[in-house]
């Protein structure tokens, strides 16, 4: 069901938002609580400075959204939504950065800088 929710939501937003605090909005994850009363969607935004402004008219249009959901949705309960900004993608970022700072240089394969076994034998001759 969150999957459904996920879409019609993501759908909802690029095609029927007017609003352009919006902008483009990514819906990354939707959980809903066990009695189905509740459901976080969580979003990112395409520019970090969007997050405050984006998440405060998701805020105000979650009427919206969810009258549009009953109207999609067959389902006896619609949950009341509430926007997240979704951290995880930030902060995947950051770690990519992190281990690309690095710079790591991969150890030399100590099988390369052993002699061959022909090389060995013929010193021996």
């Amino acid at each position: 069901m969150a999957d459904l929710i996920k879409q019609e939501v993501a759908d909802i937003l690029t095609k029927k938002m007017r609003d352009p605090r919006i902008g483009f909005v990514t819906v990354t994850g939707v959980d809903i609580s066990r009695d189905f009363r509740n459901a976080s969607i969580y979003v990112s935004f395409q520019k970090k400075q969007d997050d405050k402004k984006g998440i405060a008219a998701l805020k105000k249009a979650a009427g919206f959204v969810r009258g549009e959901l009953a109207r999609r949705l067959s389902l006896r309960r619609i949950p009341a939504l509430t926007f997240v900004v979704d951290q995880v993608t930030e902060k995947v970022s950051h770690l990519l950065g992190v281990i690309e700072s690095l710079h790591v240089q991969p150890e030399a394969d100590p099988q390369e800088n052993r002699p061959e076994p022909n090389m060995l034998l013929e010193g021996l001759g």
